[in-house]
């Protein structure tokens, strides 16, 4: 895994528009394929630098042993064996499977790790512009799904009852923030620190922190901001995703159900307020909900702040009554 050091050893000002910003160390990378990034508030280089090295290196182990492409990786171990024999499994790779198995009962079948023979179907369409076959589609939903996945949670032991593939890759990226808030809850540090994946953003240490919503169909635009002195956003966006095909945008994600993009959907983004308890809530789980239900589902989760981006790109936002975070809507560019 290759890193990308920014150190900063004084205050730096934020781009394009002149707010002074206290002094951090930045190291950045690729994980899993998406922009990774860790910002140390107030360290110099060799305290920063420590710190990023554990989170980098705690990604990179999940990233790899997790991977379903990895041909020597605990998932791909686990694809070739178990659809003929009982394979025994560690406690973290059971713990990721039997949470996808609660997702999957939880949406109805909606968000399901078993939907290898539907991707490269949606993956020729996006390059080809033409909308795949429907038999194709019917056909790929035969050999998908999680309730074909037995768990001997006693023995630690797993069993495909027909030859599906698993792919945990919709959990992992929460998965690293759940193993970085451990890894420090076990061994503080005394800086604020932000930790980034994809769009996905952590903090550890208060201040007062930002996380800015982009406008999916504009670069230059964010719809709005939240403001949090901790905790975690998650998001779901169909931003540099969208798949175009007759003239038609849809989203990357599929909703196992049907086997096709979710309906009227551009981005979600949740705000919870921290990762108590090892229940990491992934976006894309809400998000194949769809938004009446995945607020249903946040209206439980105190201090939770969602926005959803329909398809035309309108948003609507869903806040907790004892929610601290705030969001402000921006109208102008950045």
């Amino acid at each position: 895994m290759k890193n990308f050091l920014v150190l900063f050893a004084a205050a730096a000002f934020c781009a394009g528009c002149g707010k002074k910003e206290d002094p951090y160390y930045l190291q950045k990378t690729f994980v899993m394929g998406v922009p990774a990034q860790v910002k140390v508030y107030g360290a110099g280089p060799a305290a920063g630098k420590e710190i990023a090295d554990r989170i980098f290196a705690e990604w990179s182990r999940i990233s790899g042993e997790f991977s379903y492409s990895d041909p020597y990786s605990v998932t791909s171990l686990v694809n070739k064996k178990a659809a003929y024999e009982w394979v025994k499994v560690d406690d973290e790779f059971l713990n990721l499977l039997m949470l996808s198995m609660d997702y999957y009962r939880l949406t109805q079948g909606a968000f399901d790790i078993t939907f290898a023979p539907l991707w490269p179907l949606w993956q020729t369409a996006a390059s080809t512009k033409v909308m795949p076959d429907k038999g194709d589609i019917q056909k790929a939903l035969q050999n998908i799904g999680s309730n074909y996945i037995k768990v001997d949670a006693r023995r630690k032991m797993v069993r495909f009852t027909r030859p599906i593939q698993v792919n945990l890759g919709g959990l992992l990226r929460g998965y690293c923030f759940d193993r970085t808030y451990r890894m420090f809850k076990q061994r503080p540090v005394r800086y604020p620190v932000e930790v980034r994946l994809g769009g996905n953003m952590m903090v550890l240490g208060r201040r007062l922190w930002e996380y800015r919503v982009l406008d999916p169909f504009k670069d230059d635009k964010a719809l709005g901001k939240f403001t949090f002195d901790g905790g975690v956003v998650m998001s779901s966006s169909g931003r540099e995703h969208f798949v175009q095909i007759g003239g038609r945008l849809y989203s990357h994600i599929l909703d196992l159900k049907t086997g096709y993009p979710i309906e009227n959907f551009s981005n979600l983004t949740v705000y919870l307020p921290g990762m108590e308890g090892g229940n990491f809530l992934s976006s894309a789980v809400l998000a194949v909900m769809g938004q009446e239900s995945a607020f249903k589902l946040l209206s439980g989760i105190k201090g939770a702040l969602a926005v959803w981006v329909d398809g035309q790109g309108a948003s609507t936002v869903y806040t907790h009554p004892a929610a601290t975070v705030k969001w402000e809507k921006e109208t102008g560019l950045f």
